[in-house]
Order: structure tokens, then C-alpha cells, then sequence
């Protein structure tokens, strides 16, 4: 997720709301806890701020890769001993599900990623990554982080929540599909809605942005191997050039974007990799190349991949070449769109504006970049927005996610631990006592 310059902000709200976040209205009936304070003053306390900043930087130290987070793993599950929070693991592998609440329905969940990138930390600070090609470049140890922010404060509140919150700590965000082998341990399965965030630096620090219905794209990998047949540079008529015959496809594949899809329906196919091996005057066997499609729904996805398919082996045909193309369902499964429940979004925007501020409230155009939160989407009500970093005084663009420079302004970390732990009660003192209330998990 690293192309959040993308993101075009529309003030949505103009009018600054301060009443408490733990109360709300339901078919005109006020509910409302005003024994418990403000969450976000809560979680700026030294005791919980100061704390999330330490558990950050711990994880930071010692990042690790999809489904091999055993230490990241330990960290959490290590502070909700402390905190008293009861927990299943492992879920995923790596992944700890933690409750808090009455342990009956309703269930709501709160999702953080915890797994990090294979890039090389080019920051330098006190503490930097001590593992070499490993980085927290995508701010999955500023989000666990934040959600046992928001679990030290819950706890500390356990009695007056309305039900279960349900703490999702998923490995393998970065292309493992983590997210639906949680779903498929069943770990979720009375879960009536679930929330995700994700921080980015072209926010405002504090400031959140999101979007009803589509907001991010699903996702397919592609990689296909052109046959030809090599010989000397010098004498071309003898050789079956795939070079040719790749660079053709590579051309032809833009064209179904340009020219085959439907200009108001979003799609994106990009080959990011070509590669031939062979000296500068050696025409090679064979050619790979590879990239990945994009788009906002199951029907434009199904079409890009079959028409990825026939465009690469009908153009090696055409240069009297062989081609197979792969696309990698195992190793990286495709990813659905990222699309928000319309009422979580009428939540979202009632809870967001008494946290943050209307004014802090923005509504975002789609982007086409991929989170497995969607995976979730499938089968609960969900709901996915941004929480921005950026210093309210900084002139200058700060590095993007993904970038062996990124790095995190941890003063964002109370509005996410608020955040997360007002979208949680207030969904569950909204919701009916009756129905599935004394089902057990």
C-alpha cells in the first residue's frame, strides 16, 4: 500500500461536535455511559501513550515476514497478560485473537496487520531495524500498536461495554492473504461488523479519510514465460526472437485497459518485471514478465485475467513463439475490493467527527491500490479508512509506504487507539440486546 498521493480530500463536515463519544442515539432512544472519558484524552495520558510508543519501537527492531511473525506474535501476547486480556493462538500461524467485554454477543472486531516488508531500513535512528533486508515500512507495528492501545483502554472500561470486542493481531497483510486464512479458522464466524485503519503520510496528523461502497481495488499477479529460440544477435533469421514476442504483449496488454474497458469503471494492469538473460549480443531461449490487474469488481478482475491469458500466448503465437502463463493463485492469492458497509460509514462519520473534529473529516475518492481487509468484506460488514501522520507545520512531502525512508509520527498513535476503541463501543451499545446476546464465542 504505498500510493496514497492518489488520494484526492473532500471536507465533508464544517461544524466542530464535542459531544461525549460514548454516547449515542438509536431510534431517538439516547444511550450513553458518562462515566467513561474521553477516549482520545485516555489514550494521550503518559500511561498509554508512552506505552504504545515502546511497543512500536520494539516491533519496529525486529521486523518480520508474512506468516514467520513468532517474536511479533510473543510481544502481543505477552501485553495482554498483562493487561489481563484473554486470547486464542495461534490463529493464521502467527495471528492472536484477544476479547474483551462479557465474552456473549454481540461481537465486534478490530483488525491490525502485524507482519513487515522485505526492504532494507535506510532510516537512522536509535531503533532502526537490527534485521538485515527486513523493515516496518508499511506502519503494521504502528498499527498492533495502536489496537493494544486501544485494548489497555477498553479493558480498563470492561464493564460497561455492550458485548465482546473481538482484537484481530493478522499476520501475512503483505500479499499472504492472512486475512482470509483467519476467516478460515473461524475465529470471526458471530462477528456482526469489524474495523480496519491504516495510517498514511498524506494525511494531516489526526485527520481521517474514507469513502461508502468501493474504496480500494481488488488485485490478481500474473507472471508468463515466452518461448523462442536463441541464437547469435548478428544473425536474427536464424532465431525465434522472444524478446520480440514479450515486448509485443507487454504493448498489446495496455490496450485492454484503453481500449476494452469501460472508461467510468476504474482498471489498472501494470508489468512491472521483464527479464531475459543472455549477453548483449545473444538472443535468449525464453523471456519472463510479470505485473499485476486491477480493478473494482469480481466481473472486470474475472475479464482482465482471461483476457491477460489470450493476449500473451495469442501474441507469441503471432512471433511463432510458445508462452504459459501463470497467475500465481497459490503463492499470492487475488485480492477483492475493498468495500465499505454503508452503515458502518454513517457510524464511522458520527464517531470519527466527535473524536477528531467534523473538520478533520474527510470523504476520499477510490484508490486502486489492494488491503486483504477485503477478504473480511466478503462475508462481515466492514469498514477501512485512513488516519493521516503529517505535521500540521510540514511544507515538504513526507517519504510513501513501502519506502526504505518511511517513517512514523507517533503522535498519531492516540487517535488510532481512540478511534478504534469508540468505533467498537458505540457499534455495540447500538445494536438490539436481544437476538444472538447470549451466544458464547
Amino acid at each position: 500500500m504505498g500510493f496514497f498521493n492518489l488520494f484526492l480530500f473532500i471536507i465533508i463536515f464544517h461544524v466542530f461536535v464535542t459531544t461525549p463519544i460514548f454516547s449515542h442515539s438509536n431510534n431517538n432512544n439516547e444511550r450513553s455511559s458518562s462515566s467513561i472519558s474521553n477516549f482520545l484524552d485516555l489514550a494521550k495520558s503518559p500511561e498509554v501513550f508512552d506505552w504504545m510508543v515502546r511497543i512500536r519501537r520494539k516491533i519496529h527492531e525486529y521486523p518480520e515476514l508474512l506468516y514467520e511473525e513468532f517474536n511479533t506474535s510473543e510481544v502481543i501476547r505477552t501485553e495482554l497478560d498483562n493487561l489481563g486480556i484473554s486470547y486464542k493462538h495461534p490463529v493464521a500461524e502467527t495471528g492472536v485473537i484477544g476479547y474483551i467485554g462479557t465474552g456473549k454477543a454481540p461481537f465486534v472486531a478490530l483488525r491490525a496487520d502485524i507482519d513487515g516488508l522485505p526492504i532494507q531500513e535506510m532510516v537512522e535512528w536509535e531503533h532502526k531495524s537490527k534485521v538485515d533486508e527486513k523493515m516496518h515500512a508499511c506502519a503494521h507495528d504502528a498499527h498492533t500498536a495502536m489496537l493494544l492501545g486501544a485494548a489497555k483502554i477498553l479493558k480498563q472500561h470492561e464493564h460497561q461495554i455492550k458485548g465482546t470486542v473481538v482484537l484481530v493481531f493478522q499476520p501475512a497483510e503483505e500479499g499472504g492473504a492472512g486475512a482470509k486464512k483467519v476467516l478460515e479458522a473461524g475465529v470471526l464466524d458471530k462477528v456482526s461488523a469489524i474495523f480496519g485503519l491504516h495510517l498514511v503520510p498524506t494525511l494531516p496528523l489526526g485527520h481521517v479519510a474514507s469513502k461508502p461502497g468501493p474504496f480500494m481495488a481488488g488485485s490478481g499477479t500474473f507472471h508468463a514465460t515466452i518461448h523462442g529460440r536463441g541464437g547469435h544477435a548478428a544473425m536474427p533469421h536464424l532465431s525465434i526472437d522472444p524478446l520480440l514476442a514479450a515486448s509485443s504483449a507487454v504493448v498489446n496488454l495496455q490496450q485492454l485497459v484503453s481500449r476494452e474497458a469501460d472508461p467510468l469503471d476504474p482498471q489498472v494492469v501494470t508489468v512491472a518485471n521483464f527479464h531475459g538473460d543472455g549477453a548483449f549480443n545473444v538472443i535468449p531461449d525464453s523471456v519472463t514478465i510479470g505485473g499485476t490487474f486491477r480493478a473494482f469488481s469480481p466481473e472486470s478482475i474475472t475479464r482482465l485475467k482471461e483476457r491477460i491469458q489470450q493476449v500473451i500466448t495469442g501474441v507469441a503465437t503471432v512471433h511463432r513463439c510458445t508462452a504459459e502463463v501463470d497467475f500465481l493463485e497459490e503463492q499470492k492469492p487475488f485480492y477483492p475490493a475493498t468495500i465499505n458497509d454503508q452503515k458502518l460509514h454513517e457510524h464511522f462519520l458520527e464517531v470519527a467527527k466527535n473524536v477528531v473534529g467534523n473538520e478533520n473529516v474527510y470523504e476520499t475518492q477510490p484508490v486502486t491500490v489492494s488491503e486483504d481487509f477485503a477478504f473480511y468484506q466478503e462475508v462481515i460488514p466492514g469498514f477501512f479508512f485512513m488516519l493521516g501522520f503529517k505535521s500540521l507545520t510540514s511544507v515538504e512531502p513526507l517519504p510513501m509506504l513501502h519506502s526504505p525512508h518511511f517513517t512514523v509520527n507517533e503522535h498519531a498513535f492516540p487517535y488510532g487507539a481512540a478511534l478504534h476503541a469508540s468505533l467498537a463501543t458505540t457499534f455495540l451499545l447500538n445494536l438490539d440486546d436481544g437476538g444472538k446476546c447470549h451466544d458464547e464465542l
